[in-house]
């Protein structure tokens, strides 16, 4: 019945009470209307106004999930979409148009409640998740009285059709909405632990490549329309395109949810700290018989410090991996999953880690080898790909994955010391003599190259850095900005600028990076007190 119909039969609802009415934005649930809420219904049965959105073929949802419960006095605004995907011609394009018809449909509720009815905007799901009512609600709310009814989500529906948790313990849920870029999505599901992903539709193509990319697919679920007629589920590998509607999710659900109750339980595996022992690989010969097909070993890059610094590429191999190998302060950076096994050791023994990853990669595992910063830069990418290239390992899959490297973290923390061409070398001599760094140093001092020098001093070494200066006055000028980044990303993170006559070697320690400006290096105090480094990208000429 439309408003014009309702005043001229006078209906009850007509004669309204003083002041504005009141607005609801109700949630329906995902469809079964036995999945209304009790509130829902009441709402509905004490409104004046019943408001629900539609495409322009005016069938809704909305309307056929709450059919039951609207009375023939009930006055009806059926708030009519100009466009749902297809082109328009208004000047304003997509966007415009839409727009145009919210505050066109707003004016219309605001008629109702200036008149002192009770206004319910029905919508199916929850009305505050990717709901039509929350443009009504920003244009009106503020103005008038306002309850939100919450409804039952079609995630939440689809996950109880599937029987499958959607998150437990720590794992995170990321909700997307299909009609993100490939890239993001890709992003974005390598990331997280458990997703879905709304809005599929026409996007499906692009919502399964995304899967595909990130190594999600084989975990993701498809739901089409839960709890309603026409319902189906499936394994979205096995979806076609075309048969693909807008009301359908993909669901990556739980990974904990399939792991046996015992390893569900724990933050961490069996296999700990003496795992990368020879009585520990002993123990996994004699219990892990070997797989028909090999695993697989990923190199992960955590970045200089933190969860911050880690990309979603390797937040995703981590989260996915069985076995976890590395140093053990690099894997304390690693939130702990249950059923996920850690095999910590010291850091002097790369070779062996790398044997030990491979091993359990042979046998089936999906494991990641576990690297501070940039696993290709003095880490643990060459140790594994070394071990990778003899037999037996030669057909075991192995990927690096980047992350961010302590030169580059300390040089944006300093300012762009690197914005030129720039050399990175370590000063450590335990894997190269000191006469080869010695070169090195002088070949990139008189290339006038800006430098980057990794493991600069320790306990046991002590006199390198001092070594290192000498060298380097031979090539650039005292007054040589040189950066002293400390733990950077990490709780005790200092950041420093001193002039190269003035380095102390005392002041520097394992933890400490250092990067040496070229001659053409500035260093500048900023009005706020701040002192910014810089190399600039253009070289003089001659």
């Amino acid at each position: 019945m439309s408003v014009s119909e309702q005043q001229a039969t006078g209906a009850s609802s007509a004669a309204t009470p003083a002041g504005p009415g009141r607005l609801y934005g109700v949630g329906l649930g995902p469809g079964d209307p036995s999945l209304m809420t009790v509130r829902a219904v009441e709402v509905i049965a004490g409104a004046d106004v019943i408001a629900y959105h539609s495409a322009r073929h005016g069938r809704s949802i909305a309307r056929s999930i709450a059919a039951a419960h609207l009375r023939p006095d009930h006055i009806e605004e059926a708030l009519v979409y100009p466009v749902t995907t297809e082109s328009t011609d208004h000047p304003g394009g997509y966007r415009g148009a839409l727009d145009e018809f919210y505050e066109s449909a707003a004016a219309r509720l605001a008629a109702h409640l200036d008149a002192g009815r009770t206004v319910a905007v029905i919508s199916e799901g929850d009305p505050l998740f990717y709901g039509s009512y929350q443009h009504m609600h920003k244009r009106l709310a503020h103005r008038y009285p306002t309850e939100v009814v919450p409804g039952v989500t079609s995630i939440s529906a689809a996950a109880a059709r599937l029987g499958k948790p959607l998150a437990e313990a720590d794992e995170v849920l990321t909700i997307l909405p299909g009609t993100l870029p490939e890239e993001e999505l890709t992003a974005r599901l390598a990331s997280t632990d458990t997703a879905v992903v709304m809005k599929l539709g026409r996007t499906f193509p692009t919502v399964r490549r995304a899967m595909e990319r990130s190594g999600r697919l084989p975990e993701a679920h498809y739901v089409e329309r839960a709890t309603m007629s026409g319902e189906r589920t499936q394994r979205l590998a096995d979806i076609d395109a075309e048969t693909v509607p807008y009301f359908s999710v993909s669901v990556v659900p739980s990974r904990i949810a399939d792991l046996p109750p015992a390893e569900a339980s724990s933050g961490v595996g069996a296999a700990d700290a003496a795992a990368a022992t020879p009585a520990a690989r002993d123990a996994d010969d004699e219990t892990t018989s070997p797989a028909a097909l090999p695993g697989e070993v990923v190199v992960v890059g955590t970045g200089p410090a933190g969860p911050l610094w880690l990309t979603p590429e390797s937040r995703g191999a981590l989260a996915a991996a069985e076995d976890l190998v590395g140093y053990t302060t690099y894997l304390d950076r690693v939130p702990l999953r249950p059923g996920q096994r850690r095999h910590a050791s010291d850091n002097k023994v790369e070779s062996e880690r790398a044997e030990l990853a491979l091993d359990l990669a042979r046998r089936g595992r999906r494991v990641a080898v576990v690297s501070g910063g940039d696993p290709g830069v003095f880490a643990m990418a060459t140790a594994v790909l070394e071990v990778a290239s003899q037999d037996p390992y030669r057909a075991i899959p192995v990927r690096v994955l980047p992350g961010v490297t302590a030169a580059n973290a300390a040089a944006a923390r300093a300012g762009a010391p690197l914005g030129h061409d720039y050399a990175v070398i370590s000063l450590s001599d335990r894997l190269k003599p000191w006469e080869v760094i010695a070169e090195r140093l002088h070949a990139a001092a008189s290339a006038d190259l800006a430098l980057a020098l990794y493991n600069p001093g320790s306990r046991s070494r002590t006199w390198q850095v001092g070594k290192a200066r000498e060298l380097l006055l031979e090539h650039r000028a005292p007054d040589t900005p040189v950066i002293l980044a400390r733990d950077i990303g990490g709780p005790e993170e200092s950041v420093r600028t001193v002039h190269l006559a003035d380095l102390d070697p005392h002041q520097v320690d394992m933890r400490t990076l250092l990067i040496v400006g070229s001659s053409q290096t500035q260093a500048v105090r900023r009005d706020d007190g701040t002192e910014i480094v810089w190399t600039p990208r253009r070289y003089p000429e001659g």
